[in-house]
């Protein structure tokens, strides 16, 4: 097995092409052609993660946060990063980093945080915009469902839980093929009437070049009509944040005791009591204060992330109860949708959770 065959998991699991634009994300360090000796996943990259990865005989490191997020002039050896690329290069270990491409799929960072915390009828909390586009191409009629079947498995499509999702209508096209022609149908010269299907589908925008090439290559015609037309619809299974319920609602000091527990915390700041039951929770892992007002309208009860600055907590405005369990630890358990998607296809291979607790804040 090699390198190669580890990334294509993660990445049909969350797309680099998910990422946000500051990100930097996919293999950052090595040669996706060496063959996989063994997978050491971590939260971060430290001098201490790498010391395991060369214990444990890993030659591949997958990390939620990138070791390189703005350029490396140079690799002197003289701070943490510099040291922890001359140590991989040296001993021949990978490095693959997926960060907020894994924050935007339904079931990455923020939807384990519903999964511990028991949450049901999850959805995306800021689902993602214009990211989708719309296809429509005119095919003769007995070729319509080989050219659907190829566009769906180039992954055009899909719909939330629905796929090979499609509208067709019949019509008649016409065309008068040229002299350095070859048409598939009709003859040089003559104007042609064909009937034809009209067929109309959604597609991400990052998959616009593998669905046009799998049209292409379907398509009976020498010389395809299509159309591909930017959409402003929101992406409901992309995006960041979740927001979901408790099965029964809790006490706010119940909840908050809960969070402490769930997600080992050593100190939860929260905005005032509002006397008021939880049931409806949104979240979001890592530094999340920006979708404070997304979770108002959604009428969360509570709002669950990292990193709020003090100003932040005012803008609750006594709407909604905010809990900043930190940026660690609302993360931490990222480690677990990595590792169950790798071991879930890759059963008996050497894959391993770290055992180094990167967390560089602690609590008195």
């Amino acid at each position: 097995m090699y390198i190669q065959d580890i990334i294509d998991e993660l990445e049909q699991f969350a797309p680099s092409a998910l990422k946000e634009d500051f990100d930097n994300v996919g293999l950052l360090i090595g040669d996706a052609q060496h063959e996989a000796k063994g997978v050491l996943i971590t939260l971060d990259i430290t001098e201490k993660i790498m010391d395991e990865a060369i214990e444990r005989g890993c030659n591949l490191i997958v990390s939620h946060h990138p070791i390189m997020l703005s350029g490396v002039k140079r690799i002197n050896g003289r701070n943490a990063t510099e040291r922890i690329i001359i140590k991989a290069i040296q001993n021949n270990i990978s490095i693959y980093a997926s960060h907020t491409n894994t924050d935007s799929v339904l079931n990455g960072v923020s939807g384990k945080m519903c999964e511990k915390l028991g949450l049901e009828n999850c959805k995306i909390l800021s689902p993602k915009k214009e990211s989708l586009l719309k296809l429509v191409t005119f095919v003769p009629e007995e070729h319509a469902d080989k050219v659907r079947e190829a566009i769906f498995n180039a992954g055009a499509g899909k719909i939330g839980n629905y796929d090979a999702c499609s509208y067709n209508t019949i019509g008649e096209g016409t065309f008068r093929a040229g002299d350095d022609t070859n048409p598939y149908v009709g003859e040089k010269g003559k104007l042609h009437s064909e009937k034809e299907v009209r067929v109309e589908t959604i597609l991400p925008t990052y998959l616009k070049g593998r669905v046009v090439k799998a049209l292409l290559k379907a398509h009976p015609y020498e010389e395809v009509a299509y159309d591909l037309y930017p959409l402003a619809n929101e992406w409901p299974t992309v995006g960041i944040g979740m927001v979901g319920e408790l099965p029964e609602e809790i006490d706010e000091a119940t909840f908050l005791n809960r969070l402490k527990n769930i997600f080992k915390v050593g100190c939860v700041r929260y905005t005032p009591i509002l006397n008021k039951p939880i049931k409806r929770v949104a979240l979001c892992g890592g530094s999340g204060s920006f979708l404070l007002g997304k979770a108002i309208v959604e009428k969360a009860d509570a709002f669950v992330t990292g990193d709020f600055k003090y100003h932040q907590f005012a803008d609750a405005e006594d709407q909604i109860l905010v809990a900043d369990i930190g940026h660690f630890e609302s993360e931490q358990y990222t480690k677990e949708v990595f590792f169950e998607i790798l071991t879930k296809k890759f059963s008996n291979f050497a894959i391993h959770l770290s055992n180094v607790n990167t967390n560089p804040v602690n609590y008195l």
